[in-house]
This record gives C-alpha cells, sequence and structure tokens, in this order.
C-alpha cells in the first residue's frame, strides 16, 4: 500500500506506508522486549523479597533492632570524625531524618491502600487497614510531645559563667555554668544559646526505630498475596503494587543506614537507648497487641486480615 504526499518543490514522491509500519515494529521490537525482560526480574525481585521479609526470622525483627540500638554507640571507637556522615548538615540528614515519618507513611500508606484494594476492590478495607497506620501515627505524635513536656519537666536550663558576663557569644565548653533561675523549655534554652542539662531521649532513634518496625510488619503482608496471584482466580500483584513494595525496602535501608550512623557517629547514652525502648514498647502495644484482635469499629485489624 502507498500514500502520495507533496513536497515543497511540488514533486509528488511516493512513500510506502507497508515499510514505515515494519520499521516501526522492528523499533518496537527490542522495546516490548526489554518491557518484558524489567517485568520479569522486578517479579523475581519482589518474590525473593517477600520471601525474606515474610520468613521466619523476619518475623523476630525486633530482636537484631535492639541489639543494634544497644551496642551500636561501640561502633564510635572506629569512627572518623572526618566522615562525610559525622556532618550532622549532611544531605540525609537534613532531608530524610528531619522527616522520616512523613516518608514512611506516604510510601508505607500507599503500599497498604493499593495492596488491599487489588486484593478485595473495596475502599472501605482499604481505609481500614490505611487508619493503622493513622493510629501509630498518633501515638508518635503524642509520644513525642509527652517526651518534650517530661524533658521541660526534669531538666534546668544553664548559662556558662563567662557567656554570662560577657553578654554571649563565647565558646560554651568547659566554661562553668551559671543556674538560671526563670523556668524555661529545652527549646528555647537551646535556641538562646544556652546549655540544657537533664534528662533526654533521642526523638531521632525513637521515629527511626517505630518505622523500622511498622515497615517490616507492613510489608509481611505482601507474600501471602503474591501467593494468592499465583492462582488462576487469584487477584493481581501488578507492577505498582511491585514497585511500591520495592520503595519501602529501599526506606527501610535507608533508616536502618541513618540509625546506624546516629549510634556510631552521635552516641547519646541513654538518651539514644531510651527513644530505641519507647519505640518497642509502641510498637508491641499495637502490632502485638491491640491489632491482633478481631477487626471492629475500634481496632483495624493485623496487616493482611481480610485481604484473602
Amino acid at each position: 500500500m502507498k500514500a502520495v504526499a507533496s513536497s515543497n518543490d511540488g514533486s509528488r514522491p511516493d512513500v510506502d506506508v507497508g515499510q514505515l509500519y515494519r520499521v516501526a515494529s522492528e523499533v518496537a521490537l527490542p522495546a516490548r522486549l526489554l518491557g518484558r525482560t524489567l517485568s520479569a526480574g522486578l517479579a523475581l525481585l519482589t518474590h525473593l523479597l517477600a520471601a525474606v521479609v515474610g520468613s521466619g526470622p523476619a518475623g523476630h525483627f525486633h530482636l537484631p533492632l535492639n541489639a543494634l540500638v544497644l551496642c551500636g554507640p561501640l561502633l564510635s571507637v572506629w569512627t572518623s570524625s572526618h566522615s562525610v556522615f559525622a556532618n550532622r548538615n549532611h544531605f540525609l540528614y537534613r532531608k530524610f531524618l528531619a522527616s522520616a515519618w512523613g516518608w514512611t507513611f506516604c510510601v508505607a500508606g500507599s503500599f497498604v491502600v493499593l495492596l488491599s484494594f487489588s486484593a478485595r476492590r473495596s475502599a472501605l478495607l482499604s481505609l481500614r487497614h490505611l487508619a493503622r497506620l493513622a493510629l501509630t501515627g498518633l501515638l508518635w505524635w503524642g509520644t513525642g510531645r509527652l517526651v518534650c513536656l517530661l524533658e521541660d519537666a526534669a531538666g534546668t536550663c544553664f548559662q556558662p559563667v563567662a557567656a554570662a558576663a560577657a553578654g554571649g557569644g563565647s565558646d560554651l565548653a568547659g566554661q562553668p555554668l551559671l543556674l538560671l533561675q526563670d523556668a524555661q523549655s529545652k527549646a528555647s534554652c537551646l535556641r538562646a544559646g544556652q546549655v540544657w542539662r537533664g534528662y533526654e531521649v533521642s526523638q531521632d532513634t525513637l521515629t527511626l526505630c517505630l518505622c523500622c518496625l511498622l515497615l517490616v510488619e507492613e510489608m509481611a503482608a505482601f507474600g501471602p498475596h503474591v501467593l494468592r496471584a499465583e492462582a488462576p482466580t487469584g487477584p493481581p500483584a501488578g507492577a505498582p503494587l511491585r514497585i511500591l513494595f520495592l520503595l519501602c525496602v529501599l526506606l527501610l535501608t535507608l533508616w536502618l543506614f541513618l540509625l546506624l550512623c546516629l549510634l556510631a557517629y552521635f552516641p547519646q547514652f541513654p538518651a539514644q537507648q531510651l527513644g530505641g525502648a519507647i519505640a518497642y514498647l509502641g510498637w508491641r502495644g499495637l502490632y502485638q497487641g491491640w491489632y491482633r484482635l478481631k477487626p471492629s469499629w475500634f481496632c483495624p485489624g493485623a496487616p493482611g486480615v481480610g485481604l484473602d
């Protein structure tokens, strides 16, 4: 089949549409082959990761995490102060650590909603599982506010004697401290360039540990879903769901790496251990306690419940 097209000089060359179709088919063939290869690789990788996350040792993930929080500060003996990760203004600390819960809620929430909706096609079921993350976030927020109140009540703000005489601006290290009589919060004390002394809880460690435990719990439901998807009448496990699962795995890896960096380069004993203990107790009370109850109006249920 041929089509006639006019050119600018008035000539009318023949264009072979069939030949153009064959050329387009030859170009599209490598793209289709690449797409199938990437799809097969994605399926294989997610199968392997789902098997690891859903295995027996992964169910005891809290044990190595607790060991990391307890023994991580010992790594400070082998760290260097000239490392890029010894700088608190590093890109990873500024962009991810301060918003760790936000990243976790967005990625894990998208994964949970898509997983539950692809399994049952029910918006109410998806919202119920998403409520589980919202309740965990409410616990995280409330615990952070309570920790701040306890720190303000148990601590005291000090000002170095030399800095008080000079009007501030001098080096605070190694100087005798002058007790301030007026009550101040920890945040206002540090903003004024003064020194805070008292019991502290590392909220960074608390947030990272809670996010890691949450991700492992939520990702554990992906393995049974993949097995059901292999059945002829099973729910689909498409590429978007698999990509979100990979993003959850990458986020878990990032949080573990940042936690290791905090413990090794910025050890704070026992503030970091207290933060890890509070995160463990919160996870124990929610995922191993409340969420194990039968799903109802006051309990969203455990991950994976109602998806089969």
